[in-house]
């Protein structure tokens, strides 16, 4: 029977540390497991995540091109065809579409990216359009419509239309 007094490690599930370093009648003396001479057999070594062994690194073997723009804005876009449907659909109140709008109604997926309105097709509606920016033909389209446009100020604070 065994008592919480007595009770022992599982058979292999320790064992002892290598000591390196310790002398010859340890095994692991002279040069400590390094081998001889080289980069790894250094105090301070460390192995650079890239090196390969002195060969061209892959990563100055392939050529390079393209550029990505860190500070680049991106939109969802909103055609002025999407909001005459909207119109005809009755799902505009007060004839004002804001960004919340657009979202419930699924027309935007995110909450935390600007609205961008494209003139692609036709609107007839008069509506009071709410965006963080407008194309020109957009800006066109809504106002001949008898609409209006009004500009949202970003998240951050600063007007994404400059």
């Amino acid at each position: 029977m065994k008592h919480i007094g007595n009770l022992t490690y599982a058979e292999g599930a320790r064992h002892k540390k290598k000591r390196i370093g310790r002398g010859p009648g340890s095994g692991h003396g002279g040069t400590s497991t390094r081998g001889h001479k080289g980069g790894q057999s250094r105090r301070g070594h460390s192995r650079n995540f890239s090196f390969e062994g002195g060969q061209m690194p892959l990563n100055r073997r392939l050529p390079k091109f393209g550029f990505n723009n860190r500070f680049r804005v991106e939109y969802q876009v909103v055609n002025v065809s999407a909001l005459q449907k909207l119109a005809e659909d009755n799902k505009v109140e007060d004839k004002k579409v804001s960004f919340d709008l657009l979202y419930s109604l699924g027309l935007i997926s995110k909450k935390d990216l600007p609205v961008k309105i494209l003139g692609n097709g036709e609107i007839s509606a008069s509506l009071n359009v709410e965006a963080h920016k407008f194309s020109e033909s957009a800006k066109q389209k809504i106002e001949s419509a008898g609409g209006t446009i009004k500009l949202i100020e970003s998240a951050k604070g600063a007007n994404v239309n400059e």
